[in-house]
């Protein structure tokens, strides 16, 4: 039986890690851990973008793999170790990533800045940062509509080497 519109959503208790604190909520099952960490929890650097899973912009770590957080749900996420753009660095010393987007310019209007730096993190840790070539392509599901790409290449590249030392 369909629920009526209007009708209260089923609600879940979930446990969950996030930026190394453990995190305890009831959400409404169709909640995405996208609206979760904004709403809930404030965490506002990760960004809202297309909401279609297209434009990377709400790229997130869940257990070190990244996601679209427009495309998990709360739910799904239970029991996992998310890390945000908030949780990367350790303190105030930023991470190396974060550091070469600095050096390199690697952002303009920052919007799709999170998502990129956490793309890129994934990116270096799967091994697919060898390259100006292998970065584009690993990195192709970030948009970033001020088209820093050479410089956001540029960071990955140079954090990757500063990473290996």
């Amino acid at each position: 039986m369909l629920p009526r519109l209007g009708a209260a959503a089923s609600r879940v208790t979930i446990a969950l890690t996030v930026n190394g604190k453990p995190v305890s909520a009831d959400v409404e099952a169709r909640t995405t851990i996208l609206d979760f960490l904004r709403d809930r929890l404030g965490l506002t650097g990760i960004k809202k973008g297309c909401n279609e899973g297209a434009c990377g912009t709400c790229t997130l770590l869940i257990d070190g793999q990244r996601m679209n957080g427009c495309l998990a749900l709360a739910v799904q996420c239970d029991g996992r170790d998310l890390t945000t753009i908030e949780g990367l660095a350790d303190g105030d010393r930023l991470h190396p990533v974060q550091e070469a987007f600095i050096r390199c310019d690697a952002f303009q209007c920052g919007y799709c800045t999170p998502g990129q730096i956490l793309s890129a993190v994934a990116c270096i840790d799967e091994g697919h940062a060898g390259s100006e070539a292998e970065v584009r392509e690993w990195m192709s599901g970030n948009i970033c509509r001020c088209a820093a790409y050479p410089q956001i290449t540029a960071a990955v590249l140079e954090s990757t080497a500063r990473m290996e030392r």
